[in-house]
């Protein structure tokens, strides 16, 4: 498993913004301590339906991440291209 901080725009590694690439050739996006999206080394992605659109600066580097816009990102959601599921493992907990 590798991790690296994703770089901005004027090439300096931003803070709490990470890349990860893990033992099975997946490409996560990584906000903080949440998982926002995984890329397969099909072209698959998935998208964490609680994070994947949380702040202005996780879609800023979400964007970077799979090197598209808001508008494009939002309409593979739409049409079902990109899958929201739970990326995080928040969702199972017993009640």
């Amino acid at each position: 498993m590798q991790v690296s901080n994703m770089i901005s725009s004027k090439g300096n590694k931003v803070a709490n913004q990470f890349v990860i690439n893990d033992d099975y050739n997946n490409e996560l996006y990584q906000s903080y301590h949440a998982i926002v999206a995984k890329r397969y080394p099909n072209g698959m992605v998935e998208l964490d339906k609680k994070y994947w659109d949380y702040s202005r600066t996780t879609s800023k580097y979400r964007n970077m991440f799979l090197n598209e816009t808001n508008q494009e990102t939002n309409y593979k959601v739409k049409i079902g291209v990109y899958k929201l599921v739970d990326l995080n493992g928040e969702y199972n907990a017993p009640f």
